[in-house]
């Protein structure tokens, strides 16, 4: 298990940016390190993932819009977005966990779970 915390969250308008970040208690370099969000009145769906072996997968919905990145000496993962829509609105979590690619969209793949930023995109 490690504490993950998000920050970043805000209100941007449809087109805008926003950078999340998440700080883990231990060495990220030892997970898969993951962005998923939660809609009102939806299931929590995946966003991207930054596996160990630093390859990266995205959701469709986000792909060319998002970037995730980590940086191990801090022990953070990045989410930069970009072009934000309306349907980006929801509350923004960072995960931790050892996956395979089969599972990786899943939340119960993942162990170790932040609280969670809020993303509100309005006009």
């Amino acid at each position: 298990q490690v504490q993950l915390v998000e920050s970043g969250g805000g209100l941007v308008q449809p087109g805008g940016s926003l950078r999340l970040s998440c700080a883990a208690s231990k060495p990220n370099s030892a997970y898969d390190m993951a962005w998923f969000r939660q809609a009102p009145g939806k299931e929590r769906e995946f966003v991207a993932v930054h596996r160990r072996n630093n390859i990266k997968y995205y959701a469709d919905s986000v792909k060319g819009r998002f970037t995730i990145s980590r940086d191990s000496a801090k022990n953070t993962v990045d989410l930069q977005m970009n072009s934000l829509k309306l349907e980006d609105t929801g509350l923004y979590y960072c995960a931790a966990g050892s996956i395979i690619l089969s599972t990786m969209r899943q939340t119960g793949t993942y162990h170790s779970w932040g609280q969670g930023t809020q993303v509100t995109v309005s006009s």
